[in-house]
């Protein structure tokens, strides 16, 4: 059967086809381009999703209103918290313990110490560092908002604190700790109290309250 002017309806219909079909080597092309596609979509979302989980533990705490910054404590910082523990006993806690010097240290000293920290990357060091220093025993450390965490069963307190927190931590502790406890600040003191001891100068100085006597000296308006 013959279409219009006489040319063979059978050819017309091959002619039609063959103007809508692709040559293999463009469709393989355009195959490959979408596979890199899919492959450079993944790598940049799996990157993303990698940077945000190693920088929220970090960039969180920054946005919080009041917030501890790791700055690592100096031997001399050390030191001068020991000395403030010389002849007590029970339980110790850091507020805030970085990467666990401080909690290492007193359990070489033969307390049972506590850190608590809210980076989770610095807590995972922490216990590695005690594993190797050999106190993981009495070394533990924990991830927490030191706000969100009850004090009362410590009898030692350490703190390397920040001026805009000193007061709301001081109301915390008044009403948590014990009679017998002590409370060791380093780097900034406590607005209202007046320390029991104090040793070092300058950045590694380092300010003992004890509970019985802090609780006798309120002199808030």
């Amino acid at each position: 059967m013959e279409g219009g002017g006489g040319i063979p309806l059978e050819t017309l219909t091959e002619e039609s086809q063959s103007r809508h079909v692709l040559p293999a080597s463009f469709e393989a092309k355009s195959l490959q381009k979408s596979n890199w596609g899919f492959f450079l979509t993944g790598l940049v979302g799996g990157t993303l999703v990698a940077v945000y989980a190693v920088a929220t533990p970090f960039i969180t705490p920054a946005l919080r209103k009041v917030c501890l910054p790791f700055v690592p404590a100096t031997t001399k910082q050390i030191e001068n918290v020991v000395k403030m523990l010389q002849c007590r006993r029970g339980s110790l806690v850091d507020i805030g313990s970085g990467d666990g010097r401080i909690v290492i240290a007193a359990a070489k000293e033969g307390f049972t110490a506590v850190g608590y920290e809210l980076n989770p990357w610095l807590v995972w060091y922490s216990r590695y560092r005690a594993w190797r220093e050999g106190v993981h025993g009495s070394a533990k450390f924990y991830i927490s908002d030191l706000w969100k965490v009850t004090f009362s069963q410590y009898s030692n307190v350490v703190i390397f604190g920040v001026p805009q927190m000193m007061l709301q931590l001081e109301k915390k502790l008044e009403l948590e700790l014990a009679d017998d406890a002590r409370v060791i600040a380093c780097r900034f003191p406590f607005p209202h109290w007046t320390p029991d001891h104090v040793t070092g100068e300058g950045i590694d100085t380092v300010w003992a309250y004890d509970a019985s006597t802090f609780r006798g000296r309120e002199k808030r308006p």
